[in-house]
């Protein structure tokens, strides 16, 4: 949940996700042919990733080795590994560059699974999307083995109560990281998202493109934004959906968090025609049990612990589609059942029937901490405790408490105390807001466009629920957001979906 929750959260759990694919080939670093100077890659047939068959159709896959470090550009270079359709259609406008979010999504896997959903972009555009660096197939980071997954999930306590639970707390997180660094070596400290916007420019050049076209959703609104404030003059048609606040720090967003998880938690209340104060106060007396006692399942001996019913009731909440499940499992629960609470858990943490797990997490943590320069100690986040369980009684705490965890003794300095996107000379920005986002917060939409600058961000409202508005079931939104990537209409700036 942490820092910015992946928008690939409740895809993976439904199995939406497609097979990833590796790169065709890669030409040489010392070739003119090699995409830096934008000219054509090696593209191929996509390969299996896993125990998954490759995606079939139209698809391509290819290598684009970028540098490691972007301040030594004749350097070591790392690959990205990219996907692409063509346009189906004649009348083609370019590539349209997609990021899903996390930081840590796979776009190489996710993208083909959500294809269908911009079918109508796609008669005109590329779909392309990668995976940045530190993610999966582009130098994919993992911290730790499944195994110690599992045990650190059974045994750590994300709420400590006690010296010893805070110690052990403390301890793993502090584990965590030095496994990452084993994983990542110098690769660690250039993962930032800066070290990304640049990867996109280089992508765009590949591409053919002289303006970057890209729809950018959750994580990937601070991207675009990002991109927009390094190279203004390269923006193209840029849509951010599920928009992240750029002005708030690392405590600012565990905050923005808990209020976004709390509304949506009121409004599923609702739905189910609870009072939602009590509503919630009934679910963090529930967790509360489950913290003394974890509840059995019928999962090869797993027990429900704390941390994990939290998980599992987050997960639902991405779409409204997800509030049947948190009904049953909820009630199973106070029956003394965690089954299903366990399940919706392990599909937000990537966890197969087999036992293994994926590693967005662990690329989502890397890139972030790096991110972050904002390190909150045990005493300033204990003082802040009060004002996120006043926020939220149920998911207050946990985010509190991982506003000290998430990065404790991180091996490598974070970079900034919020990110730059301001992009004077830049054309409109269509920066998209849902009223019941729980995620990322309505407010960021308004903070991204004011940021980006007087005359660029133009902010789309939507009053629905879920994470993210395109797709979500509002023609309005998406005939809005078609309209201006298909035919550069800008709507104004303020217009309302409901």
């Amino acid at each position: 949940m942490t820092r910015f929750t992946r928008w690939a959260a409740l895809a993976a759990a439904a199995a939406l996700l497609t097979a990833g694919c590796t790169g065709g080939g890669s030409p040489d670093d010392d070739s003119a042919d090699d995409g830096r100077n934008g000219t054509a890659l090696d593209w191929g047939r996509c390969k299996a990733s896993g125990d998954e068959p490759a995606p079939g159709g139209n698809w391509q896959c290819a290598t684009l080795p970028v540098p490691l470090d972007w301040a030594k550009p004749d350097g070591p270079t790392i690959g990205l590994a990219l996907i692409r359709a063509k346009a189906t259609g004649d009348d083609r406008l370019g590539s349209l560059l997609f990021n899903f979010g996390g930081p840590g999504g796979s776009g190489v896997s996710m993208m083909p699974s959500y294809a269908p959903a911009v079918s109508a972009l796609h008669e005109r555009y590329d779909l392309v999307s990668w995976d940045p660096r530190g993610v999966a197939a582009s130098e994919g980071v993992r911290c730790r083995d499944d195994e110690d997954i599992q045990a650190a999930e059974s045994t750590v306590d994300g709420t400590p109560d006690t010296p010893a639970e805070e110690k052990a707390y403390l301890r793993d997180a502090a584990d965590f990281g030095k496994g990452c660094q084993e994983s990542a070596g110098d690769l660690m400290a250039h993962v930032s998202t800066t070290d990304t916007a640049r990867d996109m420019d280089r992508i765009r050049q590949v591409l053919g493109d002289d303006r970057l076209n890209y729809f950018g959703i959750s994580y990937g609104t601070e991207l675009g934004g990002v991109y927009a404030h390094l190279f203004p003059e390269k923006v193209g048609r840029l849509t951010l959906d599920a928009v992240v606040d750029p002005t708030a720090d690392t405590v600012g967003h565990a905050k923005n968090q808990t209020r976004g998880f709390q509304t949506a938690l009121d409004n599923y209340l609702k739905s189910t025609g609870r009072d939602p104060e009590q509503g919630s106060r009934e679910i963090a007396e529930l967790l509360d049990r489950i913290d003394a006692e974890p509840l059995p399942t019928s999962s090869s001996g797993r027990e429900l612990t704390q941390s994990l019913a939290l998980t599992g009731i987050v997960l639902p909440l991405y779409s409204k589609d997800g509030w049947p499940a948190l009904t049953s499992a909820l009630d199973a629960a106070q029956d003394g059942d965690g089954t299903e609470l366990l399940a919706l858990a392990d599909g937000y943490n990537e966890r197969d029937a087999s036992g293994r797990y994926g590693t967005t997490t662990h690329s989502q943590r890397v890139i972030s901490c790096l991110d972050d320069k904002q390190r909150p100690t045990v005493e300033e986040t204990k003082q802040l405790l009060p004002e996120f369980e006043e926020i939220s009684p149920v998911f207050g705490a946990f985010l509190g408490w991982d506003t000290a965890g998430w990065c404790h003794e991180w091996p490598v300095p974070g970079r900034f105390d919020t990110p730059e996107v301001s992009a004077p000379g830049a054309p409109p920005i269509l920066v998209v807001g849902n009223t019941g986002d729980p995620a990322t917060p309505y407010e960021g939409a308004r903070k991204m466009a004011d940021e980006l600058g007087e005359g660029v961000g133009v902010v789309l409202t939507w009053k629905g629920e879920g994470h993210g508005a395109y797709g979500s079931g509002s023609d309005c939104v998406d005939s809005t957001v078609n309209a201006y990537l298909l035919d550069g209409t800008v709507p104004k700036d303020g217009k309302v979906c409901s």
